[in-house]
Formats: C-alpha cells, structure tokens, sequence
C-alpha cells in the first residue's frame, strides 16, 4: 500500500503534493491546512475509493473545528497515531507502531524502539530556505519504508528587493505598516519588496507577538546578493 504523507500547507496545495495524492492508496495530512479549499482539492487528487485522514493544527480555526486534534486508526495492518503538534503527544502510545505528526515544517525520519517516527515537513507557503518535502510512506506485510518527496523550488529570499545592509529597516518599516492595519499585499507595493517576504516576516510577527525588528532580523537568513 502506498501512503501520501503531507502537513503544513497552509493553504497552498502545490501540483507536485497534488500528484503524489493521486498516486496513492491513502492520505494523511498532519494539521496547518487553513482552509476546506484544500482538503476539497485532496479529495479531488485522490483516488475515488482512497481514505483521507486529516488532524487540526494550531493555525486551524473555527472552520476546522469538526476536525479531530488527534487519529488513531489501522491502516494495511499497522496502527498509527497522527497529531499535530509532536509536543501533545501522550505519554503512552500502546501498540502504535506508525507516528505521523507535523508544525515544525522540518523533514523527520526515524526508526527507534519499533515504532516508525514520521514529519514530513511542509509542502504548502515555503518559510525561508527550508526544504518543501512529504512523503510516501509504503506497507508490505509487516514491513513499512518511507520515500522522501522534495519538490524542487526557486530560493524566495534570492527575490528580496533590499540588500543585506538594507534587511533591518525593511523589517521595521514592515512591522510599523502592520501596527497601521496595512495589508500583506499593501505592504509590499509601497515598500517595492517582494511579497512573500514580507508575509514570512508578517507571519514571524503574528505567531511571536512580542518579538522586535531585532529578533525577526535573529530569525531570516538571506542568501547575499550574487552568492
């Protein structure tokens, strides 16, 4: 059995992840999908008679309510537990041997006391320089292997229209537009900069409500011009 593996995508279901699906037996999705649009376009890349499990993540709100924090199902024969947030986990897992879960949008793999550990990463909005990935997961028997899908992607920081030199005023101009009510696409009109960065550094604002133009600058790595 082939399984899509996939989380994070935060309103962004990207052709590549769209295939994948399509390719599959079944889905499972970790949380951050932001929106129903999504899970109707899983369920329209997925095969007809293919199971979708989807869990809630942090930034799924009221329209995601009808969605559960947590799954535990059996699938092909081996028992899982999916969830969100890897830190809610409970203490005692039973006899789950496969645990999906996602949020830190970073690719994690690991085989460790019989049970199959698995995030496979994000593959909606790109943060960063991080990779955009998710996974096939594969059941034969008793036996289970993960494939790790990378989909290819232009390096977004490499389109930041400021300079090194130039970051820290961009991102408090970015952060004073926002205390103004401004909107992402406003933004970065009247700055000339490129859009998704300055959703990122909107983003950084809005999940860490007391961090500064400083702390943010502590968190973005630009590529430098002609690197």
């Amino acid at each position: 059995m082939k399984i899509a593996v996939l989380s994070d995508t935060h309103g962004l279901l990207r052709p590549e992840a769209a295939k994948v699906i399509s390719e599959c037996d079944a889905v499972i999705h970790g949380g951050d999908i932001n929106s129903q649009k999504i899970i109707d376009e899983m369920k329209a890349a997925a095969k007809e008679d293919a199971p979708i499990y989807i869990v809630r993540g942090n930034n799924d709100k009221g329209w995601a309510e009808h969605l559960p924090h947590h799954l535990e199902f059996t699938l092909a024969g081996m028992n899982f537990y999916v969830i969100h947030n890897k830190k809610e986990l409970p203490a005692d897992l039973g006899d789950r041997q496969i645990i999906i879960f996602g949020h830190s949008h970073r690719y994690f793999e690991e085989k460790k006391d019989g049970r199959l550990w698995l995030n496979p990463g994000s593959c909606g909005k790109r943060r960063f320089d991080q990779d955009i990935t998710l996974a096939i997961l594969r059941i034969e028997g008793d036996a289970c292997s993960v494939e790790r899908i990378d989909i290819e992607h232009e390096a977004s920081w490499r389109k930041v229209s400021v300079r090194d030199g130039d970051l820290f005023p961009a991102i408090r101009g970015i952060l004073k537009r926002m205390e103004k009510g401004q909107q992402v696409e406003q933004i970065a009109a009247d700055m000339k900069l490129d859009q998704e960065f300055v959703e990122q550094i909107c983003r950084i604002k809005v999940t860490h409500p007391g961090v500064t133009a400083h702390g943010i600058l502590d968190k973005v790595e630009v590529n430098r011009t002609g690197r």
